[in-house]
């Protein structure tokens, strides 16, 4: 496609334009088993597209863009510049591209300003490590305590009649102010199913009442459908809660919305569950805005994070003690103590995601976070208390570094962290760790739960964790799981009432894992022994490939589609990823498809 005709100035931010929004779109390929990966695998957010930029033309625009932004004058002629581009190059709507242009412009241009970001190393982030070397992410090794590991006793089933815990897990919420029964369903805009979506020519479907399978968020009367099917479900000894309340408007979003929404979302899940039940909350990277913006501690004033993370505090104050508040002021991180024995850590996984444009400026261990965590683990192991980790993108997605520390720390601990729970792909999936000496003894299983929105194009759902229970010697880890959802294709028509929806439906069972799978526990060894049968058995492999999606697939995963999953549950380090991905010939494309954070 031959580029359309643009002034110079446009051409000056054109990378910067990637650089918001690089991220959210799937990787593009020139071989049809390559499109099928990345339409399989990634997960595609707004849905701006960039294919004309090459290595040559990405340096220049970055080296005059350096020089532009010497000047705070040249910021508007910038701002401008970005519109220009978004829209000549049909990057987005015109409206999305306006708006999306003036809610990022200060704070990626201060982030711009601040950084040591060579133009070399601007279009290795954007384009691939062909165009240059992330010197600004170079490695960065953490300080671990000089105390030996101690001998590892692989976990044993507990006795029968042990205690159990029973754990809900939200995710993912996303609930749209707008979402509207009736609007369409499919559009041009990155989010559908809203007042303002646009008709498309091409086809005409509705949003349902209680959700629909497309590009679309959830209504917030599914939301609270949700909690009120968890509340009768209970009795629950605690709930984990990792992040993205607001839906994925990300172009048009303000400070007072994502508080409201914050606020709305945190009332209700104190109402439904109750007072006598304690919620631990972690941040997704939709809870800011800009999406994805989360500067590190050291950023002061207006840009700071103090109006997001003080409002945090104030709506979870009746679930965190005050030293957890403390810590959640000032970085968005904190840990608690939830039994004798088991303490509970809540990360700010934004301080490992490519996307957050703030780490251009420094991103080893932002806010000390991981260094932090080793000082917990240590005191805990000390102690001898277990640890369970929460936290909203799976460290397997993290910046190379900082994935790599995380590995290296699960392996000094591995007899403390017996719990990892994730969310953000929206899938149901996990991700391996192995012993980092041979990477063939397992030692722990990051699990990600599914989201509550149908984003995109899935069954509403949440998740029960089962784990070794509140007794001397407890392993405390995840004995079972089981997966919950709200069947859009039933709920939707009330029986005998076409066109009328189930009033007050039900969230059904989609699948308990020792079950479904035939194991006895969900202990590291065992998620490994799985992953073997997915290669060997295309039945179970099929069954996953189902329950991934939450029983609402389009189509099998064969071949190339397999192979790239495969390496995905395997790799609970970037670094792994991206050499699984070599080894079976995809050039670096399914591990930066895979790593795409929903937008």
């Amino acid at each position: 496609m031959q580029l359309p005709s643009l002034p110079p100035s446009c051409f000056l931010i054109a990378c910067t334009v990637v650089v918001f929004f690089g991220s959210c779109d799937p990787a593009l390929t020139s071989e049809q088993s390559r499109l099928v990966l990345m339409e399989q695998f990634s997960h595609p957010g707004v849905g701006f597209t960039w294919r004309n930029v090459t290595c040559p033309l990405c340096k220049t625009v970055f080296t005059i863009l350096d020089i532009a932004l010497l000047s705070d004058t040249n910021e508007e002629r910038v701002a401008r510049a970005v519109r220009e581009v978004c829209i000549r190059l049909h990057l987005a709507e015109e409206q999305v591209c306006r708006q999306i242009t003036e809610l990022f412009r200060d704070d990626f241009i201060r982030a711009l300003q601040q950084s040591l970001l060579w133009p070399t190393e601007a279009c290795a982030l954007l384009l691939g490590s062909s165009c240059g070397k992330f010197d600004i992410y170079a490695p960065w090794n953490l300080t671990l305590p000089k105390v030996p590991k101690p001998p590892v006793t692989p976990p044993s089933p507990p006795k029968p009649g042990s205690p159990q815990s029973r754990v809900l897990f939200l995710t993912d919420i996303h609930w749209d102010q707008e979402y509207a029964v009736g609007s369409p369903a499919d559009c041009k805009d990155p989010l559908c199913c809203r007042t303002d979506s646009a008709t498309p020519k091409w086809r005409r479907r509705e949003a349902g009442y209680w959700g629909t399978y497309s590009k679309c968020d959830l209504p917030l009367r599914t939301v609270e459908n949700l909690l009120e099917n968890a509340a009768r479900d209970g009795p629950w000894d605690w709930v984990y809660w990792t992040g993205d309340i607001p839906a994925h408007n990300v172009w048009s979003q303000t400070r007072k919305q994502q508080l409201s929404e914050l606020t709305v979302i945190s009332r209700l899940i104190h109402k439904h569950l109750g007072p006598n039940v304690t919620v631990y909350p972690a941040i997704g990277n939709h809870e800011s805005t800009p999406v994805n913006s989360f500067p590190p501690p050291f950023v002061h004033g207006n840009r700071s994070m103090s109006w997001l993370y003080d409002t945090m505090a104030e709506e979870w104050a009746a679930w965190l003690p005050e030293q957890a508040l403390k810590t959640l002021r000032y970085g968005g991180f904190y840990t608690v103590e939830i039994q004798p024995g088991l303490r509970m850590v809540s990360l700010n996984m934004n301080f490992c995601a490519r996307e957050n444009f703030w780490l251009m400026v420094n991103s080893t261990d932002p806010a000390n976070q991981l260094q932090w965590l080793v000082h917990i683990l240590q005191d805990s192991e000390n102690k001898g208390e277990k640890v369970h980790i929460i936290g909203h993108i799976p460290p397997g997605l993290c910046l190379g570094s900082w994935s790599w520390n995380y590995y290296h720390i699960l392996n000094r601990y591995e007899s403390t962290i017996t719990g990892q729970f994730f969310g953000h792909t929206h899938m149901d999936e996990f991700q391996m760790f192995y012993d980092e000496s041979t990477m063939s003894r397992p030692l722990g299983v990051a699990f990600i739960a599914p989201s509550a929105t149908t984003y995109i194009n899935l069954n509403p759902g949440f998740r029960v964790y089962y784990v070794d229970g509140n007794y001397k010697g407890s392993s405390r880890f995840v004995l079972d799981h089981e997966t919950y959802i709200l069947n859009l294709t039933m709920v939707n028509h009330s029986p005998g009432e076409p066109g009328t929806p189930e009033q007050n439906p039900k969230w059904t069972l989609l699948y308990r894992a020792t079950q479904a799978y035939g194991l006895t526990s969900l202990f590291p060894s065992d998620y490994d022994e799985l992953m073997r049968s997915f290669v060997n058995d295309d039945r179970s492999f099929q069954k996953f490939w189902y329950f991934r999606h939450k029983g609402h697939v389009s189509e099998p995963c064969k071949e190339t589609c397999k192979t790239s999953l495969l390496c995905f549950l395997r790799s609970g380090r970037y670094d792994e990823l991206e050499q699984c991905d070599l080894l079976s010939g995809y050039k670096g494309e399914m591990a930066r498809a895979a790593r795409k954070t929903l937008c």
